[in-house]
């Protein structure tokens, strides 16, 4: 294996794991903030706006904007149909989080649908990254 493809591997995981800790973190914190506030929400969006004020909705909202961010980055050279199943362990470690630490009840229908995306994502984890590298031909577009 030459060095660009090793980089772009480890790239690739680096960003992959970043994807999946944004994305639970930041809806974990935003979902805790807003059990603080949300008796106090109404239909006012200035109630919405004292909400974000909250230190856990607030590191909920800064953590899934660096979600977006890194999930660009990653969707920049990684293939679709790489990135999405395999970053949607975080649904399943979001669901762990809800159980543990939220008090969530989890019914088994629940947690049949938590094993099959558990299932998919190894499926799709033993597959090539598969990185095109090239940018999609637009007809019209000069080449």
């Amino acid at each position: 294996m030459n060095l660009h493809a090793a980089r772009l591997r480890y790239k690739t995981r680096f960003f992959t794991l970043l994807v999946v800790l944004t994305s639970v973190c930041g809806n974990f914190s935003l979902s805790w903030g807003m059990r603080q506030v949300g008796r106090l929400l109404t239909v006012s969006p200035l109630a919405y706006m004292r909400a974000v004020f909250n230190p856990w909705v607030a590191l909920g909202i800064s953590l899934l904007i660096l979600w977006l961010f890194s999930h660009m980055a990653l969707l920049s050279w990684a293939d679709l149909s790489y990135v999405l199943p395999v970053t949607s362990i975080g649904y399943v470690l979001s669901a762990l989080a809800g159980k543990l630490f939220l008090h969530e009840a989890i019914s088994r229908w629940r947690w049949a649908g938590i094993l099959l995306i558990v299932a998919g994502v190894a499926l799709v984890a033993r597959t090539a990254v598969g990185i095109t590298g090239t940018a999609p031909h637009r007809s019209g577009a000069p080449s």
